[in-house]
């Protein structure tokens, strides 16, 4: 996966950021950096891109 691409991301996910960024567009920052800050508060909050229930999983042998 190239550095950048937000495929990993869930849809609840690329909405928050896509809130975010709109929040501080409003404050006067730039399109580009919106979007950099807005997907680095998002990844502070979920923890990167990962899908619910990715983690361990419990193997019965």
């Amino acid at each position: 996966m190239p550095r950048g691409d937000k495929s990993s991301y869930t849809d609840k996910q690329k909405r928050q950021a896509h809130h975010i960024e709109a929040g501080y567009e409003k404050h006067g920052v730039s399109k580009q950096e919106a979007e950099r800050r807005a997907w680095a508060t998002e990844n502070k909050i979920s923890g990167g891109g990962k899908k619910p229930g990715s983690g361990k999983s419990s193997k019965k042998s």
